[in-house]
């Protein structure tokens, strides 16, 4: 005769053997997973590390993972198809795999911050769910294909602090949904291609990119908050248009090669730019004043560039500024009086290493000390400024 915990024992196995049944991970993908981790060098695996568990004598999607694949990957809600594959930051190091391929209900694929070398696989551009793309701070060798454009549902892709060379693909502009685009710290040449029209955040940053910025690369970006282009070969002006993109809130293009500014005045509340970096680069010409009309500008750098003649009175009547770098120029004339007696509101930054007059030298503003005499007069003295020479 059967007792009431004898029933509760044997149901609870029922249902046990039922949850085995619907765990079962699709074989294309478990092939997948074998593939990937035997692609990995066996003496990178660590046994702290996620890969170190991942036993294939079971089911990679059974639940509780307390053992086995107790990292690096989530499944399903029916527990029969990987969804995510992200890595612990364990110095995994080899190739990646292009039977991941098979992985066709990936939403994430985040590696990063590990030694993997080689290609990238082109058949890793064809997942038709992943939305995030992450193989940061590896060592990735060749180009970014054209068949990238497959990504459809690419949300955020990071590529950078790798290894990297070639053209950017003209076909980023496909990437329909893609908010994040993060190549830098590679070794990408040429110029930007069309940017992709619901980019919020475009960073670049040290690479080899070269050439003028034109209007047609960010014509469909209307959405753009963020532009991160330092250290690059960026040359020629800096037009108009790129200031007023209509959501751009930072913009950093330090250590370039541009030559010439122009920026016109907006309305009160025609820009939500708040920060600009433009320093070491090889501008010639005035201090803009039309940058005193951006209402929400806060910080400014200028530094380090060939900029003449006298600091606008608009810039130390605008309240937003708090940081401004006008170091490394040949500024002439008396620093306006306001930068020094705004109390608690003063900016900080620095206005040295100029040709300015009357710079307080107990001021941090006017650190570290202005050009030699001598200096200044060789500037001015070519005819080439119109700034006042010194006398």
């Amino acid at each position: 005769m059967k007792t009431p915990s004898n029933s509760l024992s044997l149901l609870l196995f029922l249902l046990s053997l039922s949850s085995l049944v619907q765990s079962l991970t699709s074989p294309s993908d478990i092939s997948a997973l074998k593939a990937f981790k035997s692609a990995v060098k066996p003496s990178s695996i660590t046994p702290w590390s996620c890969l170190a568990s991942w036993n294939f004598s079971v089911d990679p999607c059974a639940l509780p993972r307390r053992t086995f694949f107790s990292c690096g990957l989530l499944c399903n809600s029916a527990a029969t198809r990987i969804t995510q594959l992200t890595l612990d930051p364990a110095g995994y190091s080899g190739t990646l795999s292009p039977l991941l391929s098979r992985l066709t209900q990936l939403t994430i694929l985040d590696i990063s911050d590990n030694s993997f070398s080689g290609s990238i696989p082109s058949v890793i551009f064809s997942l038709p769910n992943l939305q995030i793309l992450t193989l940061r701070s590896n060592s990735f060798t060749g180009s970014i294909p054209p068949s990238i454009s497959n990504l459809k549902s690419l949300e955020s892709l990071d590529f950078s602090h790798n290894s990297l060379a070639g053209n950017l693909p003209n076909t980023l502009h496909f990437l329909s949904v893609l908010r994040r685009l993060d190549l830098s710290f590679n070794r990408f040449t040429g110029s930007i291609p069309k940017l992709p029209p619901n980019l919020l955040e475009l960073a670049l940053k040290r690479n080899s990119i070269s050439g003028y910025l034109v209007k047609s690369s960010f014509s469909d970006s209307t959405q753009l908050e963020v532009i991160e282009l330092s250290e690059n070969s960026l040359a020629g002006t800096l037009p108009t248009w790129f200031f007023l993109l209509p959501s751009l809130q930072q913009i950093n293009l330090a250590n370039n090669s541009l030559t010439r500014l122009e920026i016109s005045p907006v309305a009160a509340s025609g820009s939500d730019l708040v920060a600009v970096d433009l320093g070491f680069n090889r501008i010639e010409g005035n201090l803009p004043v039309n940058f005193a009309s951006y209402p929400a500008l806060s910080s400014l750098s200028l530094r380090y560039n060939r900029l003449r003649g006298a600091i606008p009175l608009e810039f130390s009547k605008k309240k937003t500024i708090k940081r401004l770098y006008l170091d490394g120029n040949f500024l002439t004339g008396k620093p306006p009086a306001a930068f020094f007696t705004s109390g608690d509101d003063l900016v900080s930054g620095s206005l040295g290493n100029n040709c300015l007059q009357g710079c307080p030298v107990s001021s941090q503003l006017c650190a570290p000390s202005q050009k030699p005499n001598a200096v200044c007069k060789e500037m001015y003295g070519s005819g080439k400024g119109k700034g006042k020479p010194m006398t």
